[in-house]
């Protein structure tokens, strides 16, 4: 079996944060969702588990801190092309988050944008050319 990776996201508003995640090509999985969470689907590896805040509170004893106001985390996911990254970063931007609260990057063979969720939580979209990314 793969490897997955279920990342957790305390959000404000769930119904806004899923129809967030929906917008820019995530899938809602039923199976895994309810009243307190939605698990957005953006592979079969990479899912993205949005929580209430009551409910993201039955994982940590920490305080949720506000991701407006600090960064805690970086997250980054592939893309096919550099059109691909434009495109999700401008969705971000018309479906209620927004578009590069980071500087963006063109190295030639990395391009790079980052959004901002409704609750503040960045992600990273980018595009490496497959020859720079060489064989493991």
């Amino acid at each position: 079996m793969a490897k997955m990776i279920f990342v957790n996201l305390p959000v404000t508003n769930l119904a806004k944060s899923t129809a967030f995640y929906e917008a820019l090509g995530g899938k809602k999985n039923p199976q895994f969702s309810d009243a307190t969470s939605s698990c957005i689907v953006f592979s079969e590896t990479i899912h993205a588990m949005l929580l209430t805040h009551e409910k993201y509170g039955h994982f940590t004893a920490r305080p949720i801190s506000d991701a407006h106001k600090s960064s805690a985390v970086l997250l980054a996911l592939t893309v096919d092309s550099k059109d691909e990254v434009n495109v999700l970063a401008n969705l971000a931007s018309v479906s209620g988050g927004r578009a590069d609260p980071n500087p963006g990057q063109d190295m030639g063979f990395m391009f790079s944008r980052s959004i901002e969720d409704p609750d503040g939580h960045v992600w990273e979209y980018f595009w490496m050319a497959p020859a720079a990314m060489g064989g493991a």
